[in-house]
């Protein structure tokens, strides 16, 4: 879940010391726990308060939290795990836990769950589905994101276009974007543009697009890249005319003067994106909500991606390290982490309480996000994902750019994308 509205962001170490509090487990030799994640610097006083919750009730145990921006993250996770001293536990974005997992470098937690049967009760099930192997679990889901369709209600207002409904489809989206679509001052050039949405990965729009239309992205097996298959084309024409015929909607060079985000800097009047863009838009000048996803032929469609915990198969305390997964996955801790505002907690009972529901801020319809879950398929998850992903999303961006058009680039892209399919089997 590469959050794309981040720049680069700070890399931090916190290292808090053992809080007094009543003990929950037998004295011991004092223990550090590292445990690194990617984020926003926002998140580093919310982690710091989860931390201190922690180690109330586990004052034997210290937790070391590494903030970095995403691609920080990654690189330096890959040098320490290729130098045999990973941290002891690590945040997982799920497209990318099969490639981590394959490589025996993740710890396998099912004899933890084994001895904690209850622990697993109240998390979403769909949020799990992409952690579970044959023989466990060996990363469990943090929080996690559906995608929904955000749209700006004073620009709908100004037009008279009737906000989006759980009924919309995408040519209703269409419909209004075009609508929405302004040349303010007749000098030929589009001011507020309809509709945005970041076409680089599948995440935001066009996997569900596709899944909308009776398509998919892979075959079952991961051998086959079906993004170029009948139905899949019908849902990327939807795309491409908005771009080049209706012109409701920004190539990437033009996005791009919006600081890639046309919706946030008030010029696209809808956008389709995950709740870790809330907090951001909290702070916009105009009015917002947010509504489902739209139908295709094959009914609505959306995608349920997650963040989660993974503990290094070289870690030294991994009994410590699951202790620390076990608090993050409480109510209390799912509660704390809902107060960063960027996910949606995944435990029913703190998603469906008040502390998600009625968060801080314009007051817009939470319930969204967790009705969506009733129709959102998992983001694949398969080894190679990265690579298949960039070889995808760049050979696919020169149509949005308007270089290529999109039936030649799609049969050039899928071949190359099944070659990064056949060599990770």
């Amino acid at each position: 879940m590469k959050k794309l509205l981040f720049p680069i962001l700070l890399i931090a170490a916190l290292v808090l010391p053992a809080c007094g509090g009543q003990a929950t487990q037998a004295p011991g030799a004092p223990v550090e726990l590292t445990f690194m994640m990617w984020g926003a610097p926002e998140e580093l006083a919310v982690w710091n308060q989860i931390v201190q919750d922690f180690q109330a009730q586990q004052p034997n145990i210290t937790v070391k939290v590494e903030v970095s921006d995403w691609e920080a993250y990654w690189e330096k996770l890959k040098t320490m795990l290729a130098a045999s001293t990973p941290p002891d536990l690590f945040a997982m974005d799920a497209p990318l836990y099969l490639d981590y997992q394959s490589r025996g470098v993740l710890k396998n937690l099912q004899p933890y769950l084994d001895q904690n049967p209850d622990l697993l009760k109240d998390v979403y099930p769909q949020t799990l589905e992409a952690y579970k192997l044959a023989d466990g679990y060996y990363g469990l889901p943090r929080d996690f994101q559906t995608i929904v369709l955000f749209y700006n209600k004073d620009m709908f207002d100004a037009a008279q276009v009737a906000y989006p409904t759980a009924d919309w489809t995408y040519d209703d989206l269409r419909s209004a974007a075009k609508q929405l679509t302004l040349d303010t001052n007749s000098d030929g050039k589009i001011e507020q543009y309809g509709f945005y949405s970041d076409l680089w990965d599948m995440e935001l729009i066009w996997s569900e697009a596709i899944w909308a239309y009776g398509g998919d992205i892979l075959s079952a097996d991961h051998t086959k890249t079906l993004i170029a298959e009948p139905p899949a084309r019908q849902a990327w024409q939807v795309f491409y005319d908005m771009m080049f015929t209706d012109k409701s909607m920004p190539d990437t060079t033009t996005a791009a003067q919006f600081g890639g985000d046309p919706f946030q800097a008030g010029a696209a009047a809808m956008t389709s994106i995950g709740h870790w863009a809330v907090p951001g838009y909290n702070a916009v000048n105009f009015k917002w909500d947010v509504a489902p996803m739209p139908k295709g032929p094959a009914g609505p469609a959306t995608s349920v991606n997650s963040a989660g915990f993974v503990v290094a198969q070289g870690s030294k305390h991994p009994d410590e390290a699951f202790e620390f997964i076990k608090f993050v996955l409480s109510s209390a801790g799912q509660t704390r982490l809902t107060e960063l505002g960027f996910a949606i907690p995944v435990l029913k009972s703190v998603a469906e309480s008040d502390t998600f529901l009625k968060q801080p801020g314009p007051g817009i319809d939470q319930q969204v996000f967790l009705d969506s879950l009733a129709f959102a398929r998992m983001k694949p998850v398969f080894k190679g994902y990265d690579e298949w992903s960039a070889t995808v999303g760049d050979g696919m961006a020169v149509i949005w750019t308007g270089e290529k058009d999109l039936n030649t680039t799609l049969d050039e892209v899928v071949p190359a994308a099944d070659e990064v399919l056949a060599k990770n089997k």
